[in-house]
Parts: C-alpha cells; structure tokens; sequence
C-alpha cells in the first residue's frame, strides 16, 4: 500500500502542475491584485514601484547594459535604476561612457513609466490586469489625478498617457534638426531629440552627451525646449488637463491650478532674479558672459533647481548664497501630480496663506474666493514635517559616512529628495553604503510625501464623541 501511495502521490502532482494553465495564473493575479487594490491601494502603489526598480536594477546590471561587457556593481545599478524610475538625475557613473545603447534605452524606458507617478503606474496596471480599478483605487486615482468624478479617472489616465506622448514627440521634432545642423547624423540627432524630450518633460536631468548640455550653453533652440519641456512637466496632470479644457479661461480654472501657476510664477521669476543676482559677478560661472547670456542662464538655473536638474554651470563653482537659494528651490519642488519632486508648490502655498489668515486673525484661509479645508492643512503640515525630517536625518547620516562638510552633504540630500538631479559631485565618490542611502532617500522622496497626502486625504476616520478643548501655548 504504501508504494502504491508513492506512485500516486507524484502523479496527483503532475496532474495538479497539469491543470495550472497561464489563464488560471492570470486569474489568480488578477485576483491579488484586485484584492491588494481594493483593502490597500497605497502599498499596491509601492510594490509596483519598487518592482519595476528592482526590475532595472537587474537589467542594468547584465554585461549588455554596459560598454565594456562587464557586470554593472549592484550599488551602481541600483543607484541608476532608482535615479531613473524616480525621476531625479542623479548618476555615479557617466549616462553617456559607462552604458550601452541598450543601457541608455532601459534607462529612457525607466525614466518614462517613473514619470508617469506612482499612484498612475499603480492605477494603470490594476487597469490592465483587472479591467477595472475597484472603488478604492479609483479613489487613490482620483486623489492623484485631481479628477471630479471617479467614472473620468479610466479615460482620464488614458488622456495622461496620450498627452505625455504629444508633448515628448513636439519637443523632439523640435530638437531633431538642430542635432542635425550641428553635425549629427539623421539616427544620433533623433535619439539625442527623444531622449532629452523625455527626460526633460519628466524632470529628470540625465543627458546622453559626455559634456551635458556645456556646448549648448548659448543654443537657443536647445534650450528654450528644454526649459519648455522641464516647465510644463512641472506643472502637474491636473493643471494640464484643466489648461487644455478650459482654453486659458481663467474663471473656469480651479483653485488648484490658480495656486499651481501664481506659486510657479513667483518662484520662477524670483529664482530667476536671485541667482543671476548671486552669480553676476561670478567669474567661475557667469561673471564673464555678456548680459543676454547672464539672464538666460539665470531663467535657465531658475527652471532647472525646482526638478529639471540639467545644468549649464558647474554647481561646485556656484556661490554659497546660491547653493543655500538652490536648496530652498529644490526642496519647494514642482506641481502636485506632476514629474518634478519636492514638497510642492501648492503645499507651500497652503502653509503661506495659512500664516497669513493667522497674522490678520482670520478664522478661515482664503484664497481665489475658496476657502481651503482644514484637512488640506494638516495634508501640508505633514508633507512639510515629514520632509524636513527625511533631509535631516538623511543629512546626519551621510556626514556620519562621508566626513564631509555640511554644504556638499545637504545640497547632495535635498537634490535627492526633491529628485532634482543637480550635483555638486559627491554621489559619485561616495561609499557603496552612501549610494544606498541617497537610493533609499529619492524613492522615499519620490513615493513617501505622495503617498501619506493620499492615505490622509482618505482615511478620514468620524469619532462619535471629543474631548474637551484646550489650547497650549504656542510661540
């Protein structure tokens, strides 16, 4: 009996291996997924995103991604990869020298599905695998998206999709035949076009030339696409999508994207005036170039240190007042729901008029004839507190591993947080254990304020009872 048993055993396992057909594994995963996305659309989001990094950071490593046939270092290909899904520029090793073309095409692969955002990316693939979002995440979708009605977000994500496409293709028919003026061949001038469009309409910095964009300093056709490309993807989906129905009446725009584009406004041409203030005498950068040439590089600094992270100077040439102002930039960051990172302008904009309605005693903060939530509020003081607390600690950290000075450490921390990409060179001398960290710091820059403005603004838990009110003192 007990060898008849044996022989069955195997065969009742072969026939179970047998009936698991790809349908019934498709089933299954759909299953998961629903399930995921329905009790915790948030940690759904996460898991894709750090699925699809772990995905590249494979991929990066193989000997083809390479130049010379040689295994990528894991810290290094880990590095990339998550510079690259997160949409921030940073590299330890040149874009240009160290990858192949079938590195440079996986890293402009990451690049695209990392821009697309987190709760997007999450939202597509339920949608795919599912043919449905399920309630809460079209809830999580809604929130990230800014859409009225849970019934637009499927089309609305499409719209996202397509739309990021039709800007990347005119920035790159654009760019295309200047290349090719400049003596690059039709197939170079083309790649060099797609790859920079994409790069800077998501914000994220990396250039596929040795030198950056040095020879293309007073190129005018270069760079006023570049700076499009940078400011548009900046602004966030959401301010897009009502830009595009509302043909640039202003009435019809929300307060979102009333407070987006002032904010945006105000940093921009504040930047813009306080660098090229800070460097107008800078020999090492612009101290010895013509006016024209002075302010463009200004409006250009200005529009990169809020996410776009190309550069024209070197940042370690930059002034100490200008590094503390590129800081404070960076860490401001772009649009909600947009590529740029940060703690967002909108975020910034809340907390300001808040101050504000405390300094005049007013008991509501107002804006554009709308008064703002109160949960908005708590949304933004945490965004902020959380924030400061990851560059703080980060901060700590990477001077405890490198010995270095607080200037380098700080700037090198916030351009990863806000997934900016500017450097002052110290990622590429870092330990492996420091390439870690700033890993660690833009995927949690990237998905971290993201995801905790959503699960605030959805898990609204009512009490039925309150305590009495006391108010501490303050100040």
């Amino acid at each position: 009996m007990a060898t008849i048993r044996q022989h069955r055993e195997p065969r009742e396992g072969l026939r179970q291996l047998r009936q698991l057909r790809p349908s019934k594994v498709f089933s299954s995963l759909r299953d998961f997924v629903d399930a995921l996305a329905a009790g915790s659309p948030a940690r759904l989001a996460l898991i894709v995103f750090a699925l699809v990094i772990l995905v590249f950071t494979g991929l990066l490593s193989l000997p083809a991604s390479s130049s010379s046939g040689q295994v990528t270092p894991l810290h290094d290909a880990l590095f990339t990869a998550v510079s690259a899904v997160c949409v921030t520029g940073l590299t330890v090793v040149s874009t240009a020298t160290h990858w192949s073309g079938f590195g440079q095409v996986l890293i402009l692969i990451a690049i695209q599905a990392g821009g697309l955002g987190i709760l997007t990316m999450a939202s597509l693939l339920a949608l795919a695998v599912n043919r449905r979002l399920g309630v809460r995440g079209k809830l999580i979708a809604q929130e990230g998206m800014n859409t009225g009605r849970l019934g637009e977000v499927g089309s609305l994500l499409r719209i996202v999709v397509s739309t990021t496409v039709v800007i990347e293709l005119i920035l790159a028919l654009v760019m295309a035949p200047r290349f090719m003026i400049l003596g690059e061949s039709a197939g170079q001038a083309i790649w060099h076009a797609v790859f920079y469009s994409v790069s800077a309409f998501n914000n994220a910095g990396f250039t596929p030339h040795s030198d950056g964009l040095v020879p293309y300093d007073e190129d005018l056709w270069i760079l006023i696409p570049l700076m499009v490309g940078v400011f548009l993807g900046s602004l966030g989906f959401p301010v897009i999508m009502v830009l595009l129905q509302s043909k640039l009446h202003i009435r019809q725009w929300n307060l979102h994207t009333k407070l987006t584009l002032l904010v945006t406004g105000i940093l921009l041409v504040g930047g813009s005036i306080l660098w090229g203030a800070f460097e107008w005498f800078n020999t090492r950068t612009i101290g010895d170039m013509n006016v024209a040439d002075r302010i463009l590089h200004s409006v250009f600094a200005s529009v990169m240190t809020r996410s776009g992270g190309f550069s024209l100077v070197d940042m370690s040439d930059l002034d100490a007042s200008t590094l503390l102002i590129t800081d404070m930039l960076m860490f401001a960051g772009g649009g909600s729901a947009s590529t740029a990172g940060g703690i967002k302008v909108t975020t910034l904009a809340v907390i300001f008029l808040a101050i504000v309605a405390e300094a005049r005693g007013d008991s509501d903060v107002r804006a554009f004839g709308r008064t703002i939530a109160y949960s908005a509020m708590r949304v933004a003081i945490s965004v902020v507190i959380l924030g400061a607390t990851m560059v703080a600690v980060s901060t700590v950290a990477l001077l405890a591993i490198t010995q270095e000075t607080l200037q380098p450490v700080l700037f090198e921390v916030i351009s990863a947080f806000a997934t900016c990409g500017l450097s002052i060179g110290l990622s590429e001398v870092l330990p492996p254990e420091g390439k870690y960290l700033l890993s660690a710091l833009m995927f949690a820059g990237r998905v971290g304020t993201i995801t905790l403005a959503a699960a605030l603004a959805i898990r609204q838990r009512s009490t039925l009872y309150h305590y009495p009110e006391e108010r501490p003192i303050i100040g």
